[in-house]
């Protein structure tokens, strides 16, 4: 069956680094996109970034220059390394799967979720 897992969350002090592991099973991660989505306590879920299948990348602005996705479909896993981390980067990190090859408002187009991964940016 299809599954996503995220690890590599964690607590980091501001202006620290994590990267965020996606592993994919259960479907060819070739033909599809992937998202990256957080969502942080009384807030609503926000798309972060995701990557097309064939590797064209897209992120919001609040983490446009820090945060970099990538994807490696021989290892069936997608990456979100985040540097430059601030204290409002602190959220339930999630990554989900983008029915299609593409990214166009991906955060309607998404049929499964992994379990998330915390991350907390604090001193």
């Amino acid at each position: 069956q299809v599954q996503l897992v995220e690890s590599g969350g964690g607590l980091v002090q501001p202006g620290g680094s994590l990267r965020l592991s996606c592993a994919a099973s259960g479907f060819t991660l070739d033909y599809y996109a992937i998202g990256w989505f957080r969502q942080a306590p009384g807030k609503e879920r926000e798309g972060v970034s995701c990557i097309s299948s064939k590797g064209t990348t897209y992120y919001a602005d609040s983490v446009k220059g820090r945060f970099t996705i990538s994807r490696d479909n021989a290892k069936n896993t997608v990456y979100l390394q985040m540097n430059s981390l601030k204290p409002e980067d602190t959220a339930f990190y999630y990554c989900a799967r983008v029915l299609g090859y593409f990214c166009a408002a991906y955060g309607s187009r998404t049929d499964y979720w992994g379990q998330g991964t915390q991350v907390t940016v604090s001193s």
